[in-house]
């Protein structure tokens, strides 16, 4: 199996969440109590995003 890297860019919210973009993917975004599970989230977007391509 092939391993693809994206770049995530991400920043902490004034409540203390962590937002995320994938920047080759703009529309695949999300969020997490925690920079791993921001990571798991976004994973999640990404498939869903390229599942429906």
């Amino acid at each position: 199996m092939k391993k693809i890297s994206f770049t995530a860019i991400i920043e902490e919210s004034s409540d203390g969440w962590f937002v995320g973009q994938i920047e080759e993917y703009p529309e695949v975004i999300s969020q997490g109590k925690t920079i791993d599970e921001l990571n798991e989230n976004l994973v999640d977007a990404l498939s869903l995003v390229t599942s429906s391509s």
